[in-house]
Formats: C-alpha cells, sequence, structure tokens
C-alpha cells in the first residue's frame, strides 16, 4: 500500500510540475510574441514550493539527548506568481508627430465610453472628427486650455481642428519695454517701427518716435519730428511725453496711459485731389510704459502691440508636457489642449486588457492623473516605446524551462518503472 502511494504522488508531483513549467512556456511564448509590439510590458513566472508534508516534528535538547529536526517531504511545487514587468524600454524614433514616448513614469489615458484605459504605446492618429485616437479608436484624454492659457481641472477628448482659423484681433494696447539713454543729448531722436492690427483685421505698419526734451522727459510721435526749437506752426506735435525720476525710473502717473490718438498707416494710396490723407488712419490705444527705464547707456527701448491679424492652422505639435500646441499662419503658437498621463501606487497590479492597454485593479490603487512632467514622465514626440523583451533573456529561459520539463518527465517514466518491478515481484 506504501509503495502505491508512494508511485502516486510521484506521479502527481511529475504531472504539476510539468504543467507550471507548461505556463511558463506559454508566458515565454506571448513574451517573443510581443517582441515588437510597441509599449509591451513583458511577464515572468515565479515558482514556490508546496505544502510540506511532516513525518515527525522537531524536539527539543534534553538533559541526555540533543535535539532533532523535524522530517518534512515536499509535496512539490506551485505557481506563485505571474508578473508583469513595466521597466523602461528604449524609445524608437520615428519622426511621426503623432508617435509619442514616454521617457519615465506614467501611462497615457485613453477611454471607450465611460471606461478608462491605460498604455505605454503611443501610436496616436485623428480620426474624421480631428479626435485624437490610438490604433483601436479609443479616445486620448487630455487637459483642455483656454485661450488665456488656463488648464481645466477635469480631462476629456481632444480635437484638433485642422482647417481652424484664428479669428483677427485689433490692437488696442502697445507695451514699451527697455531703456531711454540717459545721457542722450536733448533733441535726440530715437525711432521704433511695429505692426499693428486695424479694426480690419488687416496688418498696418506704424512708427513711434521718441524724441529726448530735457533731463528726464522724452516725447512721442507719431510721425518724424522737427528739431527742437523749430518754430514752425505744420511741425508734428507728440501725441504724448514720459517723465522720469531722479534714479530713471518712470513717473506713476505717466506708467499707464489711456486713449492715445497715433496716425498708422491706412494701406490706401493717397487721393491727391483730397484735403484728407488717405494713407493714413487715426486709431485709440493704450500704451503700458511700466517697463520702461531712463538710465545712462544704450538705448534699447522697444514697442509691443498686442492684437493678431487672421491665421489658419498650419500644423501642430507635441511638447515635453504634453502641451498639444497649434501653429498658425499669422505666427501664433496656442495650445489647444495638455494630454492627461496616469501613474500608480502598484503599476505591478495593473490588469491587461489586451491592445495595449491596462486597466486598473484592486491592488494597482486609484489612477493619480496629471500633466506630464510633474512627478512623471516627460513626452517624446516623434518617438515610440519598444517592448522591454529582452530575445536572449527569454530564449535562456526556454532552455531552463525545456531542461526542467525533461527532467519532471524522467520522475513519470521512473515512476512506472519502479511499478513495473513491483508488479513483477507477485510473479
Amino acid at each position: 500500500m506504501k509503495g502505491e502511494l508512494s508511485h502516486a504522488s510521484f506521479n502527481v508531483f511529475g504531472n504539476k510540475r510539468i504543467k507550471n513549467l507548461q505556463t511558463k512556456l506559454d508566458v515565454i511564448g506571448n513574451n517573443v510574441a510581443n517582441v515588437n509590439t510597441y509599449g509591451f510590458k513583458k511577464s515572468r513566472v515565479t515558482f514556490s514550493d508546496a505544502m510540506n508534508q511532516t513525518v515527525s516534528g522537531a524536539s527539543a535538547a534534553t538533559a541526555n539527548k540533543g535535539g532533532t529536526n523535524a522530517k518534512q517531504i515536499g509535496l512539490g511545487s506551485t505557481i506563485a506568481t505571474i508578473d508583469t514587468i513595466h521597466t523602461q524600454s528604449s524609445l524608437q524614433t520615428t519622426g511621426r508627430d503623432l508617435d509619442l514616448g514616454i521617457s519615465g513614469d506614467g501611462y497615457f489615458v485613453v477611454k471607450q465610453g465611460v471606461s478608462l484605459s491605460y498604455t505605454r504605446a503611443g501610436n496616436f492618429y485623428l480620426d474624421d472628427n480631428g479626435t485624437l485616437v490610438n490604433a483601436n479608436g479609443l479616445k486620448v484624454q487630455a487637459y483642455k486650455v483656454d485661450e488665456n492659457g488656463k488648464r481645466s481641472k477635469t480631462i476629456g477628448d481632444v480635437a484638433v481642428n485642422v482647417n481652424a482659423i484664428l479669428p483677427a484681433i485689433a490692437t488696442t494696447k502697445i507695451s514699451v519695454s527697455g531703456n531711454l539713454a540717459a545721457d542722450a543729448i536733448d533733441g535726440t531722436v530715437f525711432s521704433q517701427q511695429m505692426k499693428v492690427v486695424d479694426e480690419n483685421g488687416k496688418e498696418q505698419t506704424a512708427t513711434i518716435y521718441f524724441q529726448k526734451n530735457g533731463d528726464d522727459k522724452w516725447e512721442l510721435f507719431d510721425e518724424e519730428p522737427a528739431a527742437l526749437g523749430d518754430t514752425s506752426t505744420t511741425k508734428p506735435k507728440p501725441f504724448t511725453s514720459v517723465n522720469f525720476d531722479a534714479n530713471g525710473q518712470i513717473v506713476a502717473a505717466d506708467k499707464t496711459q489711456t486713449g492715445q490718438s497715433i496716425n498708422i498707416s491706412s494701406g490706401k494710396e493717397d487721393d491727391s485731389d483730397t484735403a484728407v490723407d488717405e494713407s493714413v488712419q487715426k486709431v485709440n490705444l493704450d500704451f503700458d510704459f511700466s517697463n520702461l527705464t531712463q538710465v545712462k547707456g544704450s538705448t534699447t527701448a522697444l514697442v509691443n502691440p498686442d492684437g493678431n491679424k487672421e491665421g489658419k492652422l498650419e500644423s501642430f505639435n507635441i511638447g515635453a508636457s504634453g502641451e498639444i500646441n497649434g501653429v498658425y499662419s499669422n505666427g501664433l503658437i496656442t495650445t489647444l489642449g495638455q494630454l492627461a498621463v496616469a501613474k500608480f501606487s502598484n503599476a505591478s497590479g495593473l490588469t491587461k486588457t489586451g491592445g495595449n492597454t491596462f486597466q486598473e485593479s484592486i491592488n494597482s490603487g486609484t489612477a493619480n492623473i496629471n500633466i506630464a512632467g510633474e512627478g512623471r514622465g516627460v513626452i517624446a514626440s516623434g518617438s515610440l516605446e519598444m517592448s522591454n523583451v529582452d530575445l536572449s533573456e527569454e530564449f535562456t529561459e526556454m532552455i531552463v524551462a525545456q531542461r526542467g520539463f525533461q527532467s519532471n518527465s524522467r520522475i513519470i517514466t521512473t515512476s512506472d518503472e519502479i511499478l513495473q518491478e513491483l508488479v513483477n515481484l507477485k510473479r
């Protein structure tokens, strides 16, 4: 009877170990099959010994006899874990704007219906509505950014309208910064040309002239001023002036000036038959001089008007923080959205759901979603993360599993031979 039990145990152990090794080979085969899958994370199998049968327990030492260890018979092995290894893999440059890789921790967030999934595979596309999606049509999630650059607190689908038009905005304010040389002689003229947008959305040219008239005073003109001391009644008149204190700082009363009327180009030819100069048009603008100084040295004053002419979306790109920047024909760049990146307290606890995606599990922790670069990896545009499968390692593990398979097969054949010998004893 004992021989039959021992023989049965031999077969059970052998069969069980072979099944465990078959699982290991399945995992290895899946790793090898996905060696070229973007964003794929390999798996591994670990084993542990199974329950042990105690023949006799340990005994303590006495005055007449030393202690003895327990006698235990192992009952084979079992699968301890099947782990997903979320190590960073190398980034392959593709040069495609919508190919994105994450250098560091984090996962792109994609959505189907109300279900969120997470992926390291950043090969994204635009669908017929301009929505950013992954290869399986799941919608990439991002934070919306308003016209003032403020990011929303919630994530949503992001769309890139390739036919978008940025409307014209007329110039209403001019900021003046830099320095006017304090050691310049009276009558010195410094000019700055600028482009302003009129009420019709057309870009026009204007020139601002600065003329020094006293130790701490500069006058501003919209046409070239006459020399100081010129008494002509037709000489140009300044539209405003700025004054500075003894430290070269602009006086408080002159920092902001509103409703200054200046002449700019109209874009038309002057009709000599009329008294009105049709080549210019008058506009009312606000001026901000708060960043203008007057100290010794060179004159570096700059005029910066607001407003923009109409622009069409020409291209877009994605930055390291996931910001989707639209580049318009008028030279402006606006942020269309900012990609969401999730991280987990236990990424190994994520559940694989196919299509290069993962979902939360009760052991992964809740997704902590924010933007790239804030405790997360940065985004590499024009690159894709390769699979982290190492073929040499997988082939080595395959050989080890094969040897284990062969060894455990020997247990079964040996057990069969022993049983045959026991049967022969009865003859």
